[in-house]
């Protein structure tokens, strides 16, 4: 593609995403819109159209949004809120066992599914003690995205890795004789778990309640630990034995299971017309938009140009190399999807290993905890955080970029902080 269209797309992707950031309340519209630009100027050639969506993803986020459904229904989330209330002494403190559950779940099962199972916890605790809901959901958020880093089977960047690396399940706690990625994420999650008691120190509203939820129905909850448990299992299949959207299928296959004990036990279809009101179709609609953008300019060579030029100023330096691979990646991570990221740079990591005749094991973890935790910055960044927003939209609150990155920004750079020195110290 020629140096006029990839400025073009520069522009374009610039101006994208700094409206997605000033006009949160239209973001499924801007992300769509620019969609359609990139189409129109075929950047994005319309037969790789379909390809650049992570239908993946999209399955996912709309089989577990469906099942979490029937889950609140249950009324399970407000047993679970009243047993956080009851062992938590403030709002603070129930905020932070909230964001430690999260990232314990995330730590084996996709950012997004977990949101989406932690998220009506949180909504239900918040309207019991009749507190913003917004807080609670962006920490469960910003900590499972921090934990998706720690297992193979923790995020979609994690299993990019264990593929360009060969990588297995242990290999993420200890690798080459040598601590793994897993105990550094821990230590990233003790401190930045510090920062949020620090950011949440004035919520010291008392917690109690005097009732317990009686849970109506336990089938939602097999449904959502089934969900947990297969996409766990599935993880463990090589990719070549199993279809890319083999997570999303799961997750779609139980929803539709749900939906027809649902419809059996009602003996009606009013519980399907429910669950499906409570899919988001406009985070759906958005996430597309945003796979189709950033495909527009990976397609536009623009990330390609942006890793020669990585190599050009890193020189021989490995510390020099190692910082910029760190902490650009957390740069970049905040503004675009972090997987077709870490996967174009993982070959440019493996590249840049080989000419400064190192092992890649410290540049591959670096890649990794730098893209993974960098997402956390903006409400943007992450998969993650778009699910999180599109619930609390859904409740009614809109959220501004400001206010996310309150709680986003120190967690993040607190927790990208450690992972940076860890790595370093353990790698050379």
């Amino acid at each position: 593609m020629d140096e006029t269209m990839k400025i073009i797309a520069v522009v374009l992707f610039g101006a994208t995403y700094v409206l997605l950031l000033v006009f949160p309340r239209k973001r499924a519209h801007i992300a769509v819109a620019s969609a359609v630009v990139f189409v129109a100027l075929g950047i994005m050639p319309l037969g790789k159209l379909f390809f650049s969506v992570n239908w993946n993803v999209l399955l996912m986020i709309a089989g577990t949004m469906g099942t979490v459904s029937l889950f609140i229904e249950s009324k399970m989330p407000a047993l679970l809120g009243d047993i956080i209330i009851a062992k938590t002494p403030n709002v603070k403190w129930a905020i932070i066992a909230l964001s430690l559950f999260s990232g314990l779940i995330s730590a084996f099962v996709d950012n997004v599914a977990t949101v989406l199972m932690i998220a009506p916890v949180a909504m239900i605790i918040a309207k019991k003690l009749e507190i913003s809901p917004v807080p609670p959901i962006i920490a469960i958020a910003i900590s499972s995205n921090l934990q998706g880093a720690a297992t193979l089977v923790g995020d979609t960047t994690s299993i990019l890795l264990g593929g360009q690396a060969g990588l297995d399940f242990m290999d993420f706690f200890f690798y080459q004789g040598r601590v793994g990625i897993f105990w550094v994420v821990q230590a990233a999650a003790l401190v930045s778990t510090l920062v949020l008691l620090v950011v949440f120190r004035k919520h010291k509203q008392r917690v109690s309640t005097n009732t317990k939820a009686t849970v109506t129905d336990y089938f939602p909850t097999v449904l959502l630990s089934g969900t947990v448990v297969l996409l766990i299992l599935a993880s463990f299949i090589p990719a070549s034995y199993k279809p890319e959207i083999t997570n999303g299928l799961i997750c779609v296959a139980l929803f539709i299971i749900g939906l027809l004990r649902s419809c059996i036990r009602s003996k009606s279809a009013s519980g399907i017309r429910s669950a499906l009101r409570d899919i988001d179709l406009f985070t759906l609609i958005l996430l597309a938009g945003l796979f189709v953008v950033v495909g527009s300019i990976i397609e536009a060579g623009v990330v390609e140009e942006i890793s020669k030029f990585f190599v050009m100023i890193s020189g021989d330096n490995l510390f020099i190399v190692y910082t910029l691979i760190v902490w650009f990646s957390v740069l970049v991570s905040a503004i675009i999807d972090n997987i077709p990221y870490v996967a174009t740079m993982l070959p440019v990591v493996a590249g840049i290993a080989g000419i400064l005749e190192v092992s890649p094991a410290l540049l591959y973890f670096g890649l990794l905890s730098g893209a993974t935790l960098g997402g956390n910055l903006t409400p943007i960044g992450a998969s993650a955080n778009i699910t999180a927003l599109g619930i609390l939209r859904k409740d009614g609150h809109e959220v501004r970029s400001l206010d996310f990155m309150k709680i986003s920004v120190p967690f993040t750079l607190s927790a990208v902080l450690v992972g940076y020195i860890l790595v370093w110290v353990i790698w050379t």
